[in-house]
């Protein structure tokens, strides 16, 4: 089965099935959601399939298949999957049926104005899922670039026809970040290329091949700039992130989930399978600077996340901090450092895509983003708040659950290498603690706000549902977990569970690719700093040695 083209059937699946939602009349938007629910669930099926298939402990890439697509300019299209592209691939798989679920009443508001369909809003999130698919799986290098500046598409219809009062100036924002970034990369793309026209036979965009280059110092350090930059703004690094709170903020609670959980990943990813690999040299003498920018991203941003009064943005700024943990693993080059780092893609995806989803859910029902809006929700919301404390422990990366594996990994890999940057980014875990439990605090715990006090009484002596607030002009609608958002929210919270506790597939089926990747800039784990006595003989019984 390992021969069969499982990627091009991933990336087919939703790309058919979001131009067939997409095609549906919207005068039945019921069937539109359930045609693309049964579409990301077939996908989800053939992922598994997929990752059954995968051979672990071999370091290349599995699931090839190579079809000439513009043979004058060696331009292919060419899917693989390796042991860090397969994960990703299996968590956007986990992820889209889980935010369609969640989603299910996000394009209703926007129905009733007439300004998109619920179909579309759909069809973008499996057009999405297409893109992410292929982008994770291209190894032709103008495939892989063609996806990354497609896939831009569906997330900015997302943000900006369904999101909130600024979605137009959010949308806009990450549109221009990302093709600027975007625009650089073409540039080293093509620099690539017209290096191996003067190596090769033939011009080539193929992966593989152009990682056989040589290229002088100088020009390596400018194309890994082209590359840097890029995947920097995509994931973001700071000073590049300006743009995700206002995307974060505006986008739907579903399509921040996806924006943040899995397509920023493109970012990190690209990181660890390009820049890497093909400016070995470059990556080694930048990578104490990207060391800064990791530390100043995870202190940087758990500090903003402390101070937010939308939380939304607050979980966009925790995410900054994220990253900044996924670069410190990224270029610490060893081998903890990056299957750590992969690790922590994945985790970051189901944990901050949870805490999305979650917030979205709070936000439904108060009408509010501010944390000081709630207050005392524990009261009336056991459910809802047990989960939002579950899925918060997890972000502060709680030993048991995911994002501690990974946590720990990369401050290891970091440590035995770049010892400094391993202690100051231990303070973030520390920051982590206190953002997570300031947020819990402000909306469960203490007494019930006077809105919602109010509220609660006019329901009860038989007043019309539908409050007006003075800070709040929308409905409030307080009830616990509802059947639909625990489906949504116990798959994440179970793979929480369970990579915090046996990671080893994950961790087995990444490291082999990591380690094949070290070995390719031929960098090696230190040795240890101090050396080890040698045990001495000790004599057995019966006389023997």
């Amino acid at each position: 089965m390992n021969d069969f083209g499982w990627l091009t059937v991933l990336l087919l699946v939703p790309l058919v099935g979001g131009v067939g939602v997409l095609l549906l009349p919207r005068d039945h938007p019921l069937f539109a959601k359930r045609a693309a629910l049964g579409v990301s669930l077939v996908e989800l099926v053939l992922a598994i399939i997929t990752c059954a298939s995968f051979t672990q402990g071999q370091p290349g890439f599995q699931f090839v298949q190579k079809y000439s697509w513009i043979s004058d300019f060696g331009i292919s299209y060419q899917v693989g999957a390796d042991g860090i592209s397969l994960v990703l691939i299996a968590l956007s798989a986990v992820m889209v049926p889980v935010v369609i679920l969640g989603s299910w009443h996000d394009a209703d508001k926007i129905e009733a104005t007439g300004r998109r369909s619920v179909p579309a809003f759909f069809a973008l999130i499996l057009l999405l899922e297409a893109g992410m698919v292929g982008v994770f799986a291209a190894t032709d290098l103008f495939l892989f670039y063609v996806l990354f500046e497609l896939i831009l598409i569906p997330m900015y219809f997302l943000i900006g026809s369904f999101g909130g009062p600024q979605r137009q100036y959010a949308a806009v924002k990450f549109l221009l970040y990302s093709l600027f970034g975007g625009l650089i990369m073409l540039a080293a793309v093509i620099g690539l290329y017209v290096l191996s026209t003067q190596q090769f036979p033939t011009g080539t965009f193929d992966y593989t091949a152009l990682l056989n280059l040589n290229i002088t110092p100088g020009v390596e350090k400018l194309l890994f700039w082209g590359f840097f930059l890029a995947f920097a703004i995509k994931a973001p690094l700071v000073p590049f992130h300006t743009w995700l709170p206002d995307a974060g903020a505006e986008a739907p609670a579903g399509s921040a989930a996806l924006l943040v959980g899995v397509l920023d990943k493109i970012g990190t990813f690209g990181l660890i399978r390009y820049c890497i690999p093909l400016f070995p040299e470059a990556s080694r003498y930048f990578a104490p600077l990207v060391l800064v920018l990791a530390v100043i991203g995870i202190l940087y941003g758990a500090l903003l996340a402390m101070g937010q009064r939308d939380m939304k943005r607050f979980v966009a700024y925790t995410s900054i901090a994220h990253f900044g943990f996924i670069a410190l693993g990224t270029f610490a080059l060893t081998s903890q450092g990056g299957t750590g780092a992969v690790l922590y893609m994945v985790n970051h995806g189901l944990s901050t895509g949870a805490l999305f989803l979650v917030v979205g859910f709070l936000v439904a029902r108060r009408g509010s983003k501010d944390p000081a809006a709630f207050g005392g929700w524990s009261k009336i919301t056991p459910l809802l708040s047990g989960c939002f404390l579950f899925i918060g422990l997890s972000s502060l990366a709680l030993p048991g659950m995911s994002t501690f594996v990974s946590e720990f990994l990369v401050l290891v890999g970091t440590f035995t290498r770049y010892k400094v940057a391993a202690i100051l980014a231990t303070i973030g875990i520390i920051l982590a603690a206190l953002y997570i439990l300031l947020v819990y605090q402000r909306t469960m715990q203490g007494p019930l706000s006077q809105g919602v006090l109010g509220a609660l009484r006019r329901r009860g002596s038989g007043r019309a549902q539908p409050v007006a607030e003075p800070d709040d002009a929308g409905n409030l609608r307080i009830r616990d977990l509802t059947g639909r958002e625990a489906w949504v929210l116990a798959p994440l919270m179970g793979l929480i569970l369970v990579l915090g506790i046996y990671p080893k597939p994950v961790i087995d089926t990444i490291r082999p690719t990591v380690d094949a990747t070290l070995q390719q800039i031929h960098q090696r784990d230190p040795a240890p700093t101090y050396p080890v006595a040698p045990v001495a003989n000790v004599a057995q019984p019966g006389g023997g040695p």
